[in-house]
């Protein structure tokens, strides 16, 4: 049974720092897509980042580029998304992902874990 736990996150002033971590188990990381995602209550579940655990092709949607990071472990199995620079508007519930299809749609990821709060303060 595939599980994804998500955690890291929390409060933090605006221009802070946070790292989420996402812990696989019963999933392979090697050869497929992960990704993170964040959606704020009322507003559709919106990409953030992915990587092709193959070759580490990482690709981020416009409004985190430069300021989010993210990168594997394969040996640990976990996912993470180095956040800085952040902004009240990065606030969201945060959700790693997992798939065979790489791109930033809901809808390409079989794999979803519970979330994890990000809560940036101005």
């Amino acid at each position: 049974q595939v599980q994804l736990v998500e955690s890291g996150g929390g409060s933090v002033q605006a221009g802070g720092s946070l790292r989420l971590s996402c812990a696989a188990s019963g999933y392979t990381m090697g050869g497929n897509y992960m990704a993170w995602f964040r959606q704020v209550p009322g507003k559709e579940r919106e990409g953030v980042a992915n990587i092709y655990t193959g070759d580490l092709s990482t690709y981020y949607a416009d409004s985190v580029k430069g300021r989010f990071t993210i990168s594997q472990d394969n040996a640990k199995n976990t996912l993470y998304l180095q956040m800085n620079s952040l902004k009240p508007e990065d606030t969201a519930m945060y959700y790693c992902a997992a798939g065979l299809y790489g791109s930033l749609y809901r809808s390409a990821y079989k794999y979803w874990g519970q979330g994890t709060q990000v809560t940036v303060s101005s």
